[in-house]
């Protein structure tokens, strides 16, 4: 299996993951052309997606849906409630029926060779979900925009070869910043996002010796920085698996702006 960002962050977020025949858009919070542009580093075009998942609808995860949509006439994947709330946006004008496909958390599907599970995930959207995906012996995971993570979505996520983790913020910094009360309130609640301490002990608890890649994700531009964000998931793991098998661990920071590696696994 193959895993890549194209963009990770508040401004927008679009990513990459799929096997040698199957090869799957995880939202479309960038331009079309950005977008081209990342799936043009893994070797592929719009036309090799078997299909476009979106997790919700917030616009920097679908921004650029329409003009993709339009141009790229893609099977979408998405919740009941994602699907209406951006059909409210216009989003969706026009676009075939027979193209649209609605997923539950919980209930997998699949597509081509790999399995799709849809994760149900507590974030402030319609019906947000994050993705397990399998290709019979691998599996890896999107996850970012939530605000804390259940014990069923803990036991959903056991055994990964690889996952993309949000790394949102850092407390301290969010605390003390500009950001208005009660969008503040807002970050820190179980439907917002995870802070680095959340993320790297929600890792702690995944962390096994055959996960082979993880990215931290999502990072806010006002309320972290990539080395904090870092050096703190580094310490909650350090915690929880002594300093050994903490730094045994691949992890690295999903950049905002621009691809990551493509990885392999």
């Amino acid at each position: 299996m193959r895993l890549m960002t194209i963009a990770s962050g508040s401004s927008g977020n679009a990513g990459y993951l799929g096997s040698e025949s199957t090869h799957l858009l995880i939202d479309a919070g960038i331009s079309r052309r950005r977008i081209v542009q990342g799936l043009e580093a893994a070797d592929l075009k719009p036309a090799d997606l078997a299909g476009v998942l979106l997790t919700h609808e917030h616009a920097d995860h679908v921004t650029g849906l329409k003009v993709l949509l339009k141009k790229d006439p893609v099977p979408l994947y998405a919740t009941a409630g994602t699907l209406a709330a951006i059909q409210k946006k216009g989003m969706l004008d026009d676009y075939p029926a027979e193209r649209i496909h609605v997923i539950r958390g919980g209930e997998a599907f699949s597509l081509g060779d790999l399995t799709v599970l849809p994760l149900s995930i507590d974030h402030d959207a319609a019906e947000p979900v994050g993705y397990r995906v399998t290709d019979g012996g691998k599996s890896a995971a999107f996850l970012t925009d939530l605000g804390h993570a259940t014990p069923d979505l803990e036991a959903a996520l056991r055994d990964l070869d690889a996952l993309l983790l949000e790394s949102n913020h850092d407390v301290r910094m969010l605390e003390a910043g500009p950001y208005p009360y009660p969008l503040k309130r807002r970050i820190l609640g179980d439907c917002g996002h995870l802070s680095n301490e959340s993320a790297g002990r929600l890792l702690s608890l995944l962390c096994h010796s055959g996960l082979k890649q993880v990215l931290l994700g999502h990072l806010s531009k006002e309320n972290n920085l990539p080395e904090l964000a870092y050096e703190t998931v580094r310490c909650e793991l350090r915690l929880t698996h002594g300093k050994g098998e903490a730094e045994e661990l691949p992890l690295a920071i999903a950049a905002r702006d621009c691809c990551s590696k493509l990885y392999e696994f």
